[in-house]
């Protein structure tokens, strides 16, 4: 019988841990479910890596920017109550720069990633796939890297080059861990 008895206890305490390591130290909350996961796991890596399904086109985003972005950012993205979006290219070694998606961002499917994540302002997350591609392309046109009638989808948003790539420099101070630096390092 002591046997047993130990195996129950044994048994109650490792339920016990697994259940209090499923709460946290306070013994609150739960383990999230795979679906609630997923509706959170919806990063695009800087190579494209998680773009989902789905195009769109310029033209079809210049409709959706007007109607979404240009309240914020004017009318051909040169900014307002939001940041400037388009031009700047060739400022960011003078003394004003201008950061705009065309002169400062290293990775095209970055901004596939921002404006899903947090565009329109008042209403994250409520664009479709099509939409943000299509904003995407418009963004990328007003930059003069797209042209007009340019179709964006995960291909090719991921093939775009930005001009301001290879500008980025690393964390090279030891005491950074920093495998994924922006340079490639």
């Amino acid at each position: 019988m002591p046997k047993a008895r130990f195996a129950i206890v044994a048994v109650a305490a490792l339920a016990g841990v697994t259940f209090a390591q499923a709460q946290g130290p306070y013994g609150i909350g739960r383990v999230a479910t795979p679906a609630e996961i997923a509706g959170w796991n919806i990063d695009i890596g800087r190579d494209g890596r998680g773009l989902p399904p789905g195009s769109g086109t310029a033209s079809h985003g210049r409709e959706v920017f007007a109607q979404q972005c240009a309240a914020c950012h004017g009318e051909k993205g040169e900014g307002g109550v939001g940041d400037r979006l388009a031009g700047g290219q060739g400022t960011l070694g003078t003394p004003k720069p201008v950061r705009t998606v065309g002169s400062y961002w290293p990775y095209a499917p970055t901004l596939f990633d921002y404006i899903r994540r947090a565009m329109p302002q008042n209403a994250p997350e409520s664009l479709s796939n099509e939409d943000v591609y299509a904003v995407s392309a418009y963004i990328l046109n007003l930059n003069g890297l797209l042209p007009a009638d340019a179709t964006l989808d995960a291909k090719t948003l991921a093939a775009i080059k930005m001009p301001n790539r290879d500008k980025f420099v690393g964390d090279s101070r030891p005491d950074v861990k920093n495998p994924a630096c922006m340079s490639g390092c």
